[in-house]
């Protein structure tokens, strides 16, 4: 990931919003909304570049099975190995094409098979593509038919693509159910915050009989107090941050984002059999929970 002009300008935006944010939406209820769009204006490019990395990744591995088909159906007409990766170089494979013509380059210059297709797993980054291609080299090394060898090959990148492909048909309907929960349990928590609670506080203050309950209303009178950042010095800042964390509106704020984080996460992991693939799903239920949470409270 390389860092570009467009990473610098959505980070000078975001600094300015923050700041503008800083200045005038301090005391707002509008300060957590705006400092939190602020914060996702920055660092963008940065999660576009991630996410685009990730689909890369799936279209590469999807596109290296054609490449090994092209591969054994050349060699099995005749063609040397190294006569054969030059010939299938030509083709295109998406987002593979740029590693499949270096490897026929590198070849074409009598550069060692093994060692061009060590580069070439190298270059992809990519653990599937990295497996298959040491099981090639070292079925070649040890004497084997290299074209029963690619052909196997084949047949488990196959194989593993349609186990994908049907582990998350099959999770879909699960990832919309788990969507939906969590806009129910966002829902229920503002619900909660701005309608419950100020009521339960509002009813323990004044007793049947008409008389004050000073025990319970000294004891529940401040949940609802807000607590302001104290950015006067980092110390202050460190004190009433944790303040605000433990305070009503960070408790419904934080398990809000907690629910969000580890429901992404999960989501990933079950239809991708990644956790890192659950980040997209955790950016959206944790934006959504901030965005939600946030707005909600200023009408507490």
């Amino acid at each position: 990931m390389k860092f570009q002009l467009r990473h610098q300008i959505s980070l000078v935006i975001g600094i300015i919003i923050a700041v503008v944010d800083f200045m005038v939406f301090f005391h707002s209820g509008f300060f957590v909304p705006i400092l939190f769009i602020a914060l996702t204006i920055a660092w963008m490019q940065f999660w576009i570049d991630y996410f685009q990395e990730t689909q890369r990744q799936k279209e590469i591995e999807e596109r290296f099975p054609e490449f090994v088909r092209n591969l054994t159906s050349s060699i099995k007409s005749g063609m040397p190995i190294s006569r054969a990766i030059i010939y299938v170089g030509t083709a295109d494979y998406g987002a593979l094409t740029p590693h499949i013509k270096k490897l026929a380059h590198q070849v074409e210059w009598a550069i060692p098979i093994h060692k061009a297709l060590d580069t070439l797993s190298e270059d992809t980054k990519n653990p599937v593509i990295k497996r298959a291609i040491a099981t090639v080299i070292e079925a070649e090394k040890s004497g084997g038919n290299i074209e029963d060898v690619l052909e196997s090959v084949t047949a488990s990148l196959i194989s593993i693509k349609k186990i994908k492909l049907e582990r998350k048909a099959a999770i879909h309907s699960q990832m919309m159910q788990s969507y939906i929960i969590y806009i129910i349990f966002i829902g229920v928590m503002v619900i909660i915050q701005n309608v419950l609670v100020p009521y339960i506080t509002n009813m323990q203050g004044v007793s049947f009989g008409g008389e004050v309950q000073t025990l319970e209303t000294q004891a529940t009178s401040t949940l609802l107090d807000k607590v302001s950042i104290d950015l006067s010095t980092p110390r202050t800042l460190i004190t009433s941050l944790g303040a605000w964390l433990s305070s009503f509106y960070g408790v419904f704020l934080m398990l809000s984002i907690i629910q969000g984080l580890f429901t992404g996460l999960v989501i990933g992991k079950l239809s991708e059999g990644e956790l890192r693939s659950g980040a997209k799903h955790s950016l959206i239920l944790v934006s959504i929970a901030i965005l939600v949470i946030s707005i909600a409270q200023k009408f507490v």
